[in-house]
């Protein structure tokens, strides 16, 4: 299922692009260019890490695993929309769902590099290296200015933009971060990452290359 719209290096998906399983489609994502505008300006963040979460009985990890609730309920409607959640009652993550409708599947940006907007990126972290504005899903979101009001947006429109690799890039697989019990074990490994990039998290156990 190849992108429709070729923008330099990278392709513009459209929306059957996204009607794959999450995992299938989670190293599709890795050196994909996330664009958000807003009144402030505009932020752009290469990614470079990511994590597939699966649906309802199929992965203990993930938010839909018991069902819909109303938090979760963007993930069981149609891919390429932006899944935002809050977690420690105070940080904003995002998450592009994945598949179609009614397969409550996501995948979560874990980590990327500003390529654009650094200025305004820093000013939203302002404690933060250059290296960390936008390692870690938490500051990812924060660097892009993405509010939890986000949650539902429509990635192929405006105010966000994705551009993706024609075909996925070189990366490591390995177990995910951040979860307890079963659906952290090696069993799942549903993180993906750009090897030696600096937008990566130093979580790095078991990898495998693809």
């Amino acid at each position: 299922m190849p992108p429709t719209q070729r923008v330099g290096d990278l392709v513009r998906p459209d929306r059957a692009w996204f009607a794959r399983d999450s995992v299938e489609l989670a190293p599709w994502l890795l050196g994909a260019v996330l664009v958000h505008d807003t009144d402030e300006g505009r932020v752009a963040v290469r990614l470079s890490e990511v994590e597939a979460y699966r649906g309802v009985g199929e992965d203990p990890g993930s938010h839909a695993f018991r069902g819909m609730t109303a938090r979760n309920a963007v993930m069981f409607g149609e891919g390429g929309h932006l899944y935002a959640y809050f977690t420690y009652g105070m940080h904003v993550c995002i998450n592009i769902v994945a598949g179609w409708e009614g397969r409550s599947a996501g995948v979560l940006l874990r980590g990327g590099v500003v390529v654009e907007g650094a200025e305004l990126a820093r000013s939203r972290r302002p404690r933060s290296s250059d290296r960390d504005l936008a390692r870690g899903p938490a500051r990812l979101a924060r660097a892009l200015g993405v509010p939890l009001t986000r949650n539902g947006a429509d990635l192929l429109s405006a105010p966000f933009d994705l551009r993706v690799p024609p075909t996925p890039v070189p990366h490591h697989t390995g177990p995910r971060t951040g979860i307890s019990g079963p659906g952290g074990a090696a069993d799942y490994p549903w993180r993906f990452w750009l090897p030696g990039d600096p937008g990566v998290s130093v979580y790095r156990r078991h990898p495998r290359s693809h």
